[in-house]
């Protein structure tokens, strides 16, 4: 589990196929990692398969690729980095499960005042969890839906510390970015649809 509190931004250094699936060497600032440990690399949950001070790789299977941009990920692309939350820690974001539910795509990047907005064209099926002011992880990064300005888009409002410290600030159109609805919401959707369904008989 995670909170969305980015702690590091990576570069991917090397990208080759192996029998692991597609593995990339990152550079990063972490020392005292471990082989085994997961680690949300731009939202998606992976696990660190070798390591060292500043470095580790991690494979994406192809059901991973699949669903996600990790496929088209090549070497010196920077990359949102947070180590698994340890018992005990601050959650300071929200809950965050590095399960990426699916691939967004941005519309516009605006300067309003001392925030960046940015609107995100988001799959359809993820419209029913988006709640205004609620939560939603974009590339990893913990953030607060700003409004709808249209029937599939999400505003967010990127503040300096946002831009500083991941990599959102060099979002540009047509950019894809992975996508994480706030668990809550999918619970409360699972738990209710039966009862939606009946209702509509």
């Amino acid at each position: 589990m995670f909170t969305g509190l980015i702690t590091d931004a990576g570069t991917i250094d090397r990208v080759r196929t192996t029998d692991a699936g597609r593995e990339f060497l990152v550079r990063c600032r972490y020392d005292g990692l471990h082989a085994g440990e997961s680690i949300a690399v731009d939202g998606a949950c992976l696990t660190v398969r070798e390591c060292g001070p500043g470095w580790f790789t991690v494979a994406a299977v192809v059901t991973t690729l699949d669903r996600t941009t990790i496929g088209a990920w090549a070497e010196g692309r920077r990359v949102n980095l947070e180590r698994a939350l340890a018992v005990g820690d601050r959650l300071g974001g929200h809950i965050v499960q590095g399960h990426v539910d699916g691939v967004g795509v941005v519309r516009a990047v605006t300067r309003r005042g001392d925030a960046v907005v940015v609107d995100v064209e988001l799959p359809m099926e993820l419209m029913p969890l988006m709640v205004p002011h609620g939560s939603i992880a974009i590339d990893g990064v913990s953030l607060t839906v700003n409004a709808r300005p249209a029937a599939r888009v999400d505003q967010l409002s990127l503040i300096e510390n946002t831009l500083r410290e991941t990599t959102l600030g060099a979002l540009a159109p047509g950019d894809r970015v992975h996508v994480e609805a706030d668990v809550v919401g999918k619970f409360v959707q699972r738990l209710t649809a039966p009862h939606l369904a009946a209702a509509a008989e």
